[in-house]
């Protein structure tokens, strides 16, 4: 540790000098000594020491004062505004002694004749002793100063920063926290500026925010310096990144690229020098092809991911990272990194799941925050002192958060902001405070009236929505390591690929059933035809809705592909090297109706159930162009990005003729079994599935039971029909006559067979007859898997024990 100076340069630091130089500063030498070598570069840069700030209360006899002001807000003699205020102004009416205001000009001089300029342009930030620790998060505490030029303005951005030190909301957090204000001190960084301004920047964190899925890198960017997004007052682009394969060069494993609004960047004031530091920097909005445009491509998206993984690999734990993109050599750069401290600090054995236990109409939607529900009367506010009127459990709606809302956010049941996303201030600090949020929904404000009762659901992945009147709902926990453990293989059901990264920490065998028509319909919600053949929609107002949702590709069709490949790889990630087994679309005929443009090219059935639906679609001569592009997204999936774990599988697969014209489709579009691994499974949902089982052997890898169809057609009930629903059951002995024949039968093939359906969690007795009949994989809702784990494991132990008692 080196001390007794004022000026330290960030290459002479290591993460050891937080006393000396706080978290920030500690983290950028680290950074510059330890992984410049790793090709990740940090802008050059210094840190004025906390020498110096105690060496200026000192010099300006301010301790005293600043003490006194302590000891009437604890008395409550002054209020925490009062108390602030008053310690603010002291400081920044403080004088350098004549060798701090020398050491920082020779430092600032030195930096930019590193930079090739005479009053170079620098960036300023606090940097507290006791922030950015593991165990605790002090983010947005104290103020940074951006495009600062000329050793005046420096000094004055010096010292507006050491002032900071006792802002409200750092007083606050430290009493609440319990650091003593006088151990904390405050260094000063000043860092080259990079030239985000007429570039980019953002924020990433290497694992995901809402689930804690620690093999995600997750990134938010937008135009202009990164204060919009650290702030919150944009919505961001949206990037995540499968942590494992950014080693392999060869693979894009991209997860997810959603397309931020950005209605605003911040951009220096101009290129001249500035008389004061508020001037430095303007908000201006953006323009339209800016707020179309991702910022970032997949070889920048990619390239932050790796270095991403390796900050956190020199840590050895989760990080938060800023970055920025230079406009003038289009290069990207590192300007901070400190330890991930809610995500990573929580309970890994316990998982609480929310349910609504009744819906509504939906008001409005944005992005989720805290994977919870609650529900309150909206309580609308412009800015955080009108705190006063806000009531206890009431939900927070505004514009956007900073620090300075933290006491009301307290007290909120739940947020709801205009904008910010993943990474906003209001998004850390509602999942520090375990209050669910929703940001960016742009005008929440206006759509929710003061006194609304409403509830935010918040529980079903990245979309979250709010709904008209205070909802019932019920919370359980799953405790991870009470889960029995079983030799049958337990998978979970998944729908969409954010609620497949939710259940990342349940100890399954993979993913039994993934719905392609569930991306299709939620993610991308336009008929695949009508991106094929746009000539035949014969509606502007459709044509109008479709070309709003294709923005900024390349081609209509990509949008389907990338969006498909992107969905199936997010749920093929959180449960990889584990198989994913993935349906093809088995969307019936009204259903792709109702997608947009659908009315152009579908048929009009009577019974929907029994028509052109699963593998006839496929090779009809009205799909099968967009079934080709189900292949091209799984091929995308499974060799560009790296998913070798995704197995296909075909629903609705009425007879082995059928069987060979799907092959054989897939096959032209690239997608060829047996192919660089490739294991194509069927659904056994039709009585001929398991009548001709032999051949279906013959030409599939597996099976997977559909109870639901299996028995609607082996008793001949409509599965959907509320008069016959008590005869409606998969425990029926004709049924269940079925699910052993297939069983039999494929294990004589070595075909694998599992089964996906609520039955075995809902009835033990079903779960103990498939044991019996020796299926390998069972595969249950995720709330379903304590309670169906637990029957499996029973009827297990059961079975050993007759086996244990019959004679040899």
């Amino acid at each position: 540790m080196i001390s007794g100076k004022n000026i330290l340069w960030f290459d002479e630091l290591k993460i050891s000098d937080v006393p000396l130089v706080g978290g920030k500063n500690a983290s950028l030498g680290e950074i510059t000594q330890t992984l410049a070598k790793e090709g990740i570069p940090v802008p050059p840069g210094f840190a004025i020491s906390a020498r110096v700030y105690r060496d200026f209360i000192a010099h300006n006899q301010l301790e005293p004062h600043i003490r006194s002001n302590l000891k009437q807000l604890a008395d409550n003699k002054i209020t925490l505004a009062e108390c602030g205020s008053a310690i603010r102004r002291m400081i920044r009416a403080g004088e350098y002694t004549a060798e701090q205001i020398q050491d920082i000009k020779v430092a600032y001089e030195e930096l930019s004749r590193k930079t090739g300029k005479t009053n170079g342009d620098v960036a300023v930030r606090s940097s507290a002793t006791a922030e950015d620790l593991p165990e605790a998060s002090f983010a947005g505490q104290q103020e940074s100063y951006l495009n600062i030029s000329g050793l005046d303005n420096l000094l004055e951005a010096v010292r507006l920063c050491l002032s900071s030190l006792y802002t409200n909301r750092a007083i606050a957090y430290r009493e609440e926290r319990g650091f003593a204000h006088e151990q904390v001190a405050l260094s000063v960084g000043v860092q080259n500026m990079v030239r985000s301004d007429i570039g980019c920047a953002g924020v990433m964190f290497t694992l995901d925010t809402e689930s804690g899925f620690p093999d995600a890198v997750l990134i938010n960017g937008s135009w202009g310096l990164g204060e919009t997004v650290v702030k919150g007052s944009v919505n961001p682009d949206r990037f995540m990144v499968y942590k494992p394969f950014t080693k392999n060069l060869s693979l894009s494993p991209i997860l997810e690229r959603t397309c931020g609004s950005k209605l605003e960047k911040m951009i220096y004031a101009s290129d001249e020098h500035h008389s004061h530091t508020d001037e430095a920097t303007v908000v201006v909005p953006t323009s339209d092809e800016e707020q179309k445009s991702l910022v970032l491509n997949d070889d920048e998206v990619l390239q932050l991911a790796r270095w991403g993984v390796k900050i956190e690999a020199h840590y050895k734990r989760p990080m938060d990272i800023e970055w920025a993109k230079d406009g003038v050599n289009g290069e990207l750069y590192i300007v901070q990194a400190r330890p991930e401290t809610i995500e990573s600090q929580k309970n890994a054995t316990i998982l609480r799941t929310y349910h609504l236990k009744e819906r509504s109409s939906v008001l409005i939607q944005g992005s989720s925050v805290g994977a919870a529900v609650a529900s309150g009367k909206v309580c609308r506010l412009d800015h955080p002192q009108e705190s006063e009127r806000f009531p206890e459990g009431a939900i927070l709606v505004t514009e956007r958060t900073d620090p300075d809302w933290v006491p009301v956010m307290r007290k909120a049941a739940g947020i709801i902001t205009n904008s910010g996303g993943a990474t906003s201030h209001a998004a850390i600090v509602s999942r520090e405070l375990k209050v669910p949020a929703i940001v960016g929904t742009g005008n929440g404000t206006e759509v929710l009236k003061e006194g609304m009762e409403v509830t935010i659901d918040c529980s079903e992945g990245a979309v979250a929505n709010v709904f008209e009147g205070e909802l019932s709902f019920e919370t359980e926990d799953i405790h991870i390591d009470q889960i029995s453990k079983t030799q049958t293989g337990v998978m979970i059901n998944v729908a969409m690929p954010d609620g497949a990264i939710h259940w990342w920490q349940l100890p399954t065998a993979g993913i039994g059933l993934a719905r392609i028509e569930f991306i299709i319909s939620s993610q991308i919600g336009i008929h695949p035809m009508a991106l094929l053949h746009p000539d035949k929609v014969k509606s502007n107002n459709v044509m109008a809705k479709i070309k709003k949702l294709t923005e900024g590709y390349d081609s209509m069709e990509e949008v389907f592909v990338d969006k498909l490949a992107t969905g199936i790889a997010k749920i093929a990630a959180s449960c990889y090297p584990h198989p994913a087994i993935v349906r093809l679309s088995d969307l019936k005929s009204n259903e792709y109706r109702g997608l947009l443009g659908g009315e152009f090219f579908e048929l009009e059935e009577d019974n929907p159930m029994l028509g052109l639906r699963g593998a006839s679609r496929y090779y009809h001569k009205n799909y099968r162009e967009a079934f080709q592009l189900e292949c091209k997204a799984l091929k995308r999936a499974r060799e560009l990005m790296g998913f070798d774990n995704v197995i296909v599988m075909i629903p609705f697969c009425r007879t082995p003729g059928e069987a060979d014209r799907v092959l054989q489709v897939m096959a032209e579009a690239g997608l060829v079994k047996g192919e660089n691994g490739l294991q194509v499974y069927v659904m056994c949902e039709i009585p001929a599935n398991v009548i001709l089982a032999e051949q279906f052997c013959e030409r599939f890898d597996g099976f997977s039971i559909g109870s639901n169809d299996l028995t609607q057609l082996v008793l001949g009930i409509d599965r959907d029909s509320s008069e016959l629903r008590y005869l409606f059951d998969a425990r029926d002995e004709a049924v269940k006559r079925m699910v052993a024949q297939v069983i039999e039968v494929a294990h004589k093939y070595k075909r694998k067979v599992g089964i996906c359906g609520q039955a075995p969690s809902d009835h033990p007795e079903f779960a103990a007859f498939l044991v019996e009949c020796g299926i390998d994989t069972i595969s249950l809702n995720p709330d379903s898997v304590v309670r169906g784990s637990q029957y499996i494991a029973n009827a297990e132990k059961s079975l050993r024990a007759q086996k244990s008692e019959c004679p040899a």
